[in-house]
């Protein structure tokens, strides 16, 4: 069984970063096939990054702010957040997909992430 555990949430203001980390364990995935969600209060979860086959992509409101990254060393999957705006706080959710066109199946417990204004 494949298990995600998040961690790096936290309270921060206006401007400042935070890298998300999560550690993957068991089998059936891969670092590749894996993404940052996030889910604001009244709002639908959103996909944040994406990497599958060695690309990545990102919503168009963290472009250029937002950084995707695995180490397989250490069997980890990355999000360094920096230009924090209020509008970023969620809960962020670590996910796994078993191949690239499928769905993602696995998940971690969360984390949440608060921007103050």
């Amino acid at each position: 069984q494949v298990q995600l555990v998040e961690s790096g949430g936290g309270l921060v203001q206006a401007g400042g970063s935070l890298r998300l980390s999560c550690a993957a364990s068991g089998s059936i995935f891969s670092l590749n096939t894996m993404a940052w969600f996030r889910q604001a209060p009244g709002k639908q979860r959103e996909l944040v990054a994406g990497t599958s086959g060695g690309r990545t992509n990102y919503a168009e409101s963290v472009k250029g702010r937002f950084t995707i990254s695995t180490d397989n060393v250490k069997n980890t999957l990355y999000l360094q957040m920096n230009s924090l705006k209020p509008e970023d706080t969620a809960v962020y959710y670590c996910a796994a997909r078993p191949v690239p066109w499928g769905g993602y199946v696995y998940w971690g417990q969360g984390t949440q992430v608060t921007v103050s204004s």
